[in-house]
């Protein structure tokens, strides 16, 4: 009983939000409750829940900061330098701005923390989609994609995981799997360039001017008509993270979500300009954000700068527990840039529309993982598709692992799969002559469909700060990562990494 009501809860938690009949806060409070209560959980359900959010407190409070901290960088400019290089090096091509959002989301994946990459790589390509009238469910299916195959880098986590859940080293499990992981790049690279095809296409279908090779001159035309949305700030405080103040009124296309904040299926959410800006003439087609906006602070641009990388190089180190370290950054830029007390409270409550956004995903994300652990579902489910393995498949056990690490690591946390599920198939494995690091090299070929999972808290954090659906990137991703997924297994198998009977 346990075993079908954990798969059907997840199943009907998946199906409400990719079909939009709930959002994914209250999908995952009411459904988990629901199922909870048929598996007779009764009362504890509280007990249940609460026990889970203490482990997700710090996560709350990391995600909380850091979208106060980076939303205060791209209010005061920043990141502005960075935005322009990146229009001239991509030339206003969607396809190489896509592209473009891979690599640089890999690259900075390399410090095995999701949450930062998805806030740097949001705050650094977001307003250029807007720009350009792109879809952000795009940038958010592509920094999945790219974190989430970067992922089983030996500091990450999984791969750590795995190696001390079967007692071999990190290295004997990394180094072989390391032609899988650049042939997942590959295919996350491919899948880029094809989404910016798709961008370069749509955006050219709705301009009598546009050419078929999409010209710079035709996006900077896009831009001038699609101009705006929730990262670009016209003449104000608005921010990357969640519209501020005075962000002009969305004007919802068909096919946008109905509060206008997440162009869907491609399609562009439109701002009209504020009559101030309409009056003077200002046109935000020669700058990412506008760059009359009030926020700006451009003679602390090398303090921004310093502290940013302070923080940066601080959370690399992890030498101070990264939820303070963003409380301490965000307390530092909130003074400096913004003296008055009237300013400061003004920027705080300008973010707090994200903040409340991700952080409320993050503790409802602790019914769904309180109801699984504390009912026993997690574990029944593990135990049941153990046991539905015949002796026979016993010989294909690490390619049975792989399979199984793509939808596990999905429903489950890390934690429960590397520490809950696979020792029991090592031990069964071993009978078969596989050994455990063979084993867990198998097991980390399911990252990039892990790294969707609404159970990980830097994934509702990256969809937050797009203002994406979570149902809309789990229906443009979910397949993609599969297929990454699959293709690391694969590439195992065929070169030795892992065993095939």
């Amino acid at each position: 009983m346990l075993v079908f009501l954990g798969f059907a809860m997840i199943a009907v938690f998946m199906a409400l939000i990719m079909t939009k009949k709930l959002t994914p806060v209250l999908a995952l409070i009411i459904v988990p409750t629901i199922f909870g209560l048929f598996a007779g959980a009764g009362l504890g359900l509280g007990d249940m829940v609460l026990e889970s959010m203490k482990s997700l407190t710090s996560t709350a409070a990391l995600l909380m900061f850091a979208i106060i901290f980076f939303g205060l960088m791209i209010d005061v400019g920043l990141f502005d330098p960075l935005v322009r290089f990146i229009l001239r090096t991509l030339g206003n091509d969607p396809a190489k701005v896509v592209l473009g959002t891979a690599v640089l989301a890999a690259v900075v994946s390399l410090d095995g923390d999701g949450s930062t990459t998805f806030i740097l790589t949001t705050a650094a390509m977001l307003p250029i989609y807007l720009r350009l009238g792109m879809s952000p469910v795009v940038l958010t299916c592509v920094a999945g994609l790219a974190n989430g195959t970067m992922n089983i880098v030996p500091w990450g986590g999984p791969t750590a995981r795995a190696a001390a859940a079967l007692d071999v080293s990190p290295t004997d499990v990394f180094v072989p799997m390391i032609p899988s992981l650049l042939a997942g790049m590959i295919i996350v690279m491919v899948f880029a360039w094809t989404l910016g095809l798709s961008e370069r296409k749509r955006l050219a279908g709705g301009n009598p001017k546009a050419t078929a090779k999409g010209k710079p001159d035709l996006w900077a035309e896009a831009a001038e008509n699609n101009d705006g949305g929730a990262g670009t700030a016209r003449g104000n405080a608005g921010s990357v993270f969640g519209g501020g103040r005075g962000a002009g009124t969305r004007k919802p296309v068909p096919g946008t979500s109905p509060a206008g904040t997440a162009p869907a299926g491609g399609s562009v959410a439109v701002l009209d300009a504020p009559a101030e800006e309409e009056a003077a003439g200002g046109s935000l087609t020669d700058s990412a954000l506008d760059p009359n906006r009030s926020t700006l602070r451009p003679k602390l641009f090398w303090f921004n700068l310093a502290l940013t990388v302070a923080v940066m190089v601080i959370l690399v180190l992890d030498i101070v527990p990264l939820a303070y370290v963003f409380m301490v950054g965000a307390a530092i830029a909130l003074v400096v840039n913004f003296p008055n007390v009237k300013e400061q409270a003004t920027q705080l409550v300008a973010h707090g529309k994200s903040i409340v956004a991700v952080v409320s995903m993050v503790m409802a994300a602790g019914v769904l993982t309180g109801v699984l652990n504390g009912t026993g579902m997690v574990d029944a489910m593990a135990a049941w598709l153990v046991d539905i393995i015949p002796d026979s498949m016993g010989p294909f056990m690490a390619v049975i692992t792989g399979l199984l690490s793509i939808p596990m690591t999905f429903f489950m946390s890390n934690d429960a799969f590397y520490f809950g599920v696979l020792p029991v198939l090592s031990e069964t494995a071993a009978h078969f002559g596989i050994a455990p690091a063979e084993m867990a090299r198998a097991s980390i070929t399911g990252q990039p469909v892990h790294m969707q999972s609404p159970l990980v808290p830097a994934i509702l954090l990256l969809v937050s700060l797009a203002s994406v659906e979570l149902g809309d990137h789990h229906k443009k991703v979910l397949w993609r990562a599969a297929i990454v997924s699959l293709v690391m297994l694969a590439v195992g198998i065929l070169l030795g990494a892992i065993p095939w009977g």
